[in-house]
């Protein structure tokens, strides 16, 4: 048996052709089998199975998106020969039509609509004029009859029977101009809907690559290629299900990915993988810039600055960037200019935190290019989830039910969005930050109606205080009122906040005396958050009690209450 041979080149890129494409160029046809989405790129794997030839040959791939990044450019492949790969060149070419089919399919149908419409106008503008005609006969016939009936020459058959002709004539006519309104119409409703789909799918790419592929084999053998490459107009943001189980108090997690695409390809059929790596952040931090100081003095102060801000921090962006000056500009003179920057679009980022995974979706997908967002099944996570219910007062007087999940397993969560299920209803979306095994989380599963909340406000007054020096005094005592409605025991945390000085002579504390006991302090580190944690059982009721006073000297003003 023969022995089969694999091999990988990757590809040495040369600025463009020097010769025409020989005759005996291997033209293959390729179509994208496989892709990495990244979050501001992909790279797109296209295969192609070509039967070649042994000796010296070229391997032709035409028609390559303009948008692609010829730097990235790899190469694989099998056979059962043994096949070396040469040094590879790329060239970008111009066409007359668009690159995409699907964009030039778009465009001429557009375009075959539109003369459609147009000879339908301008059968509707001759029968116009053929009816202006028939007018025109009509009054002359009536001018005519009008003679006739003066000179007492009646003939009623001769333009009685002109009258039903014309009359006939004109209905046809209108008939056929309704029916070329109605033809222009839904011609129309085909333009909008054909443009529309146009305008989603819009590149106006009209240039492609044409990669050469230069190979020498020892026989004749059937070639599996794959050519892969970086393109952008690509990305991916990870998307949340949280379906909670009131009664069981299980929670389920389940991860998707949303990725949506614009190369102006449709991907049919591919095995997708997305990544959390992000390719655009570079290799390197730029080299370290001597801090020059200098004294502001006049009117040279900004431009010394400017200079300052050219030579040490441009410096070293540019060269680790590779950007270029315009021809015959140099840093000093570009100091005396104003400092502009062009104004970007930031894309969607994924903030891994310094975790980069990749999640092969499981089966075949397709994503088609016109920017629509096709959600494919990642997994689920493992969580340890206790219900509580939250009643912040001073907001309002209702009860959230909350769930604290605990994220168990190996694997992370990355930011993004999450939609709410309570009992399989749908209530909202929220927002999870990264998280990591062991790390915990509140979720929101909005208004529990079983716990009833009564907040009032017992005392809110100022006064006076003090022998020798006054001082100014508000003290306020507010009461919550909680009831539980459920069958069964629940867990309830209220959390309010107190005043908090920032200033020596304000005075600011909770009165121990006139307040529910129990109560923790500076709650995840908010100066002034109080939270009370109790279990209610069925129907029991309980009552927080918050009494806080302030003073401050009488003569000063404060803000903040």
């Amino acid at each position: 048996m023969k022995q089969r041979y694999v091999f990988a080149a990757v590809l040495i890129l040369i600025g463009g052709f020097t010769d025409a494409a020989r005759a005996d160029d291997i033209k293959a046809d390729s179509k994208i089998t496989a892709a990495t989405v990244y979050n501001d790129r992909a790279t797109l794997t296209r295969s192609a199975r070509i039967e070649i030839p042994a000796g010296k040959h070229d391997i032709v791939l035409s028609g390559l998106p303009a948008t692609l990044f010829p730097d990235s450019l790899r190469a694989a492949g099998k056979s059962g020969a043994k096949v070396t790969f040469g040094a590879v060149s790329n060239k970008l070419e111009s066409s007359a039509d668009y690159v995409q089919p699907k964009e030039q399919e778009l465009n001429d149908k557009l375009e075959q609509l539109q003369d459609k419409r147009n000879i339908y106008v301008a059968e509707k503008s001759a029968l116009q004029a053929a009816k202006d005609f028939l007018l025109n006969l009509g009054k002359q016939a009536s001018l005519r009859s009008n003679e006739d009936i003066a000179e007492i020459n009646l003939k009623p058959d001769t333009w009685g029977g002109a009258a039903d002709v014309l009359s006939t004539k004109l209905a046809e006519n209108l008939k056929s101009s309704n029916e070329k309104d109605i033809a222009i119409r839904g011609v129309d409703k085909d333009i909008r809907k054909t443009q529309n789909e146009l305008n989603q799918l819009r590149t106006g790419q009209k240039q492609s690559y044409t990669v050469t592929i230069p190979y020498e084999s020892n026989a004749a053998t059937t070639l599996d290629l794959e050519l892969s490459y970086q393109i952008s107009g690509v990305s991916w943001q990870p998307v949340y299900d949280a379906r909670l189980n009131v009664k069981t108090g299980e929670m389920e997690l389940v991860q998707y990915g949303s990725v949506w695409q614009q190369t102006g390809e449709d991907w049919n059929n591919i095995d997708l993988t997305l990544s959390t790596g992000r390719p655009s952040r570079g290799t390197s931090l730029p080299d370290l810039q001597t801090d020059w100081l200098w004294i502001r003095n006049g009117q040279n102060a900004q431009l010394k600055a400017v200079a300052f801000r050219v030579d040490s921090g441009m410096a070293g962006a540019m060269k680790e960037n590779a950007l270029a000056l315009p021809a015959g500009a140099n840093l000093r003179s570009m100091a005396s200019a104003p400092m502009t920057e062009e104004a970007t679009f930031a894309p969607a980022q994924i903030n891994t935190e310094g975790f980069v995974g990749e999640y092969k979706i499981v089966g075949k997908s397709d994503v088609k290019s016109d920017g629509t967002h096709s959600k494919v099944m990642i997994g689920s996570f493992k969580t340890e989830n206790k219900q509580e219910i939250q009643i912040k007062p001073q907001y309002a007087a209702e009860a959230y039910l909350v769930v604290k999940s605990t994220l168990k397993g190996d694997a992370p969560i990355l930011p993004g969005q999450v939609n709410l299920f309570r009992d399989d209803a749908f209530i909202g979306k929220t927002h999870l930050p990264m998280m990591r095994p062991g790390d915990e989380e509140e979720l929101s599963f909005g208004i529990d109606d079983n716990v009833s909340v009564r907040r009032n406000t017992l005392k809110d007054e100022r006064s006076e205080a003090g022998m020798i020096t006054k001082d100014t005094v508000i003290e306020r005592h507010v009461v919550t009122e909680i009831q539980n409605l459920h069958k069964t025991p629940v867990d309830i945390a209220v959390l309010e906040t107190v005043p908090v000085s920032k200033d020596e002579r304000i005075r600011a504390g909770i009165l121990k005396d006139k307040t529910t006991p129990g109560y923790e302090t500076d709650i995840d580190d908010v100066k002034g958050l109080t939270r009370w944690r109790k279990s209610l059982q069925p129907s029991e009721k309980t009552r927080i009690d918050l009494t806080w006073r302030v003073s401050w000297p009488k003569d000063e003003n404060i803000g903040g209450l």
